[in-house]
């Protein structure tokens, strides 16, 4: 196999395996009932912090609920209306 498909052969298997470790979050402020969305969550005690992924906005909350969703979830929630 030559040296250039090889080449790109692995970096279509690295980017399918990075594509597959993705977690998604709804993260819900109880205070105002808003929910966000995001793929990762940076929690220090009661604290979170996350990117939402509907504005680009870093969001920190005091108190929140952050669920794990699938991805069908993320995307029907996240999709441009």
């Amino acid at each position: 196999m030559p040296a250039r498909l090889f080449g790109s052969v692995a970096l279509i298997g690295l980017l399918v395996s990075l594509s597959a470790c993705t977690s998604y979050y709804r993260v819900t402020d109880p205070a105002s009932g808003r929910e966000y969305y995001t793929h990762d969550v940076d929690r220090h005690g009661n604290t979170v912090r996350f990117e939402d992924a509907q504005t680009g906005n870093d969001v920190t909350l005091q108190s929140s609920e952050v669920n794990e969703i699938s991805k069908n979830e993320f995307r029907s929630a996240t999709a441009s209306k």
